[in-house]
């Protein structure tokens, strides 16, 4: 694994978190996108090195509503940056992890995505993440 590339926050209300962060962080997000095949929105605010996302759940059976419905308000996930994501999913899988998705999927900014169970590491949904070239 490369670094943190970002941590993950649901919010129930977008436009009100994506105005508290900007006061809060001092900069506006540098991008907000609608990813229809997870019913989400999201928002990627950038201080230095360190990458923020919102996300707000769609729908009520969206994976963020369903979270925000269980755990509430809060940090959901920690992604990491890795070279190779298919090689990276082999690793963890024979260390054995517990992934969530067989394959790789397209996410937001410019990513593919692959989430590690939480209950395989300490309660914390962890995320790989490879820029798509």
């Amino acid at each position: 694994m490369k670094n943190v590339e970002h941590i993950g926050i649901a919010v129930k209300n977008f436009s009100e978190a994506n105005a508290l962060y900007t006061t809060l962080l001092g900069v506006e997000p540098y991008k907000t996108e609608h990813i229809a095949s997870e019913a989400v929105n999201t928002s990627f605010f950038k201080i230095g090195g360190t990458k923020i996302e919102l996300l707000e759940g769609l729908t009520p059976d969206s994976a963020i509503s369903k979270y925000i419905e269980k755990r509430g308000e809060g940090i959901h996930h920690i992604a990491f940056e890795v070279e190779d994501i298919y090689a990276e999913m082999e690793r963890l899988k024979r260390e054995g992890f517990t992934l969530l998705n067989e394959q790789p999927k397209k996410g937001a900014d410019n990513k593919l995505v692959c989430f590690v169970h939480p209950k395989s590491a300490h309660g914390v949904l962890i995320e790989l993440t490879q820029e798509i070239k």
